[in-house]
């Protein structure tokens, strides 16, 4: 039925003199078409996981040696399902802003290309991996050569949009000079922040990208990605509430450490600027899309807390709310900077920019409550935990865990001699 209904409204078409496509609902088929498949996918998205966590506390109850295999088949199985969603959404994201006149030249082709660089250079270094690790690292540097020139290239025409005063003239605002300013010095302070918390906490973190945590962001990123389109509610001039969108950004950021994390989030936001665009600046576009989300890989800070160690579900609770609280800097900077004229009470009376952005933005609180309850719900899971601390790179070695491969010293016999010795060894 909704198949049908799909083709039978988008079917109904003509065309002028010059061959351009007038569909007889042009602005009803792609909400249309979207609303009601966000609609289905988020019932099987729910029943899917219902199951899936259902069988999983089954498997590690009964079988917990089968643990392991088990979350592989799930993982294939959430990203089988996360492909689906994002190219069918996508394709339908793209056609409605087609429809609706949306730059593609200057935008979103250039966009476009960067996301399929992105997915075809992680694709190209898992197939080299399979080869060894020199043709790993040969074929990781040429797919972060072509991702760079490819961002390189869309910030170019990024910057050629801007300077035109098209992005302004289309959503309404207008940026004074001071504003201008104030967005860039934020945005630079708020990369910085990012920059030190990457640097002083992932500083024991596995340097370097492998196969693995390639693999694992690259899963991550999608999974998120996908999630983002099973919507809660949606704000007027952008930003919602998903269901748990952000949880595989922040498991991944557990796994692996806050410096892989923050690089996850990083791709997950310029994804976002594809599906749900509202750019009218370049340092707008950084704080609400790339450095936004990559707060996100913050989630991961007290993963090796010690003192936590016995709670995991407070390590990424805590991390969760110091990540949603940056990203909320983010949002706020920007509407009080690049988005003042949409400062408006619900009456229609103008509002103070600050006051506004901060009770605007605020759903980024309840977006992120509902992320905090499934990874308690998650993080119960003693199997799941161990599974995902495999990968703590800077685990602590205990002492009977010291490879026997060292060479033992010999032993000395005089008093002294073993005084002297052992405070060498302590040194």
């Amino acid at each position: 039925m909704l198949l049908s209904s799909l083709l039978v409204s988008y079917n109904g078409y003509f065309k002028d003199d010059e061959g351009i496509k007038h569909y007889d609902y042009p602005d009803v088929w792609t909400s249309f078409a979207k609303n009601s498949l966000a609609s289905v996918f988020l019932y099987v998205a729910i029943a899917l996981a219902v199951i899936l966590i259902a069988v999983g506390a089954f498997v590690s109850w009964k079988r917990r040696d089968k643990f392991g295999g088990y979350l592989k088949t799930a993982i294939a199985l959430a990203v089988g399902f996360a492909g689906t969603v994002i190219v069918s959404m996508l394709a339908l994201e793209f056609l409605d802003m087609k429809e609706s006149g949306a730059v593609f030249d200057m935008v979103l082709y250039p966009a476009i290309i960067l996301g399929s660089v992105a997915v075809l250079g992680v694709a190209a270094s898992y197939v080299c991996s399979l080869f060894g690790k020199k043709a790993f690292k040969i074929g990781s540097i040429v797919s972060l050569s072509v991702f760079g020139a490819a961002a390189v290239a869309m910030l170019v025409c990024l910057g050629i949009y801007f300077s035109s005063g098209d992005a302004e003239e289309i959503n309404g605002v207008s940026i004074t000079s001071s504003e201008n300013a104030l967005l860039y010095v934020t945005s630079v302070l708020l990369i910085g922040v990012l920059l030190f918390i990457s640097f002083f906490f992932g500083r024991k973190d596995k340097k370097g990208f492998d196969s693995k945590s390639i693999s694992y962001a690259a899963i991550c990123i999608a999974m998120s990605f996908a999630l983002s389109y099973l919507k809660i509610f949606e704000m007027p001039q952008g930003g919602s509430v998903t269901i748990a969108s952000l949880l595989p950004l922040m498991i991944y950021s557990y796994m692996f450490g806050v410096k892989k994390g923050i690089f996850a989030g990083f791709i997950y936001g310029i994804l976002q600027a594809v599906q749900d665009p509202w750019i009218v600046h370049p340092a707008q576009f950084l704080l609400d899309y790339p450095v936004a989300f990559a707060c996100i890989g913050v989630s991961g800070i007290f993963s090796k807390t010690k003192k936590l160690e016995r709670f995991p579900q407070i390590q990424i609770g805590l991390g969760a709310i110091l990540a949603s609280v940056l990203r909320y800097a983010c949002h706020i900077l920007s509407g009080v900077f690049a988005f003042s004229e949409y400062a408006y009470s619900p009456a229609g009376l103008p509002m103070n920019p600050w006051i506004y952005s901060l009770g605007y933005n605020a759903f980024v609180f309840a977006d992120i409550a509902i992320v905090i309850a499934a990874a308690i719900l998650v993080f119960s899971s003693r199997a799941f935990i161990r599974a995902a601390r495999k990968f703590n790179a800077s685990a602590p070695v205990k002492a009977e865990e010291t490879p026997a491969s060292v060479p033992a010293k010999e032993p000395v016999q005089e008093n002294a001699e073993n005084e002297d010795t052992t405070d060498k060894k302590s040194e």
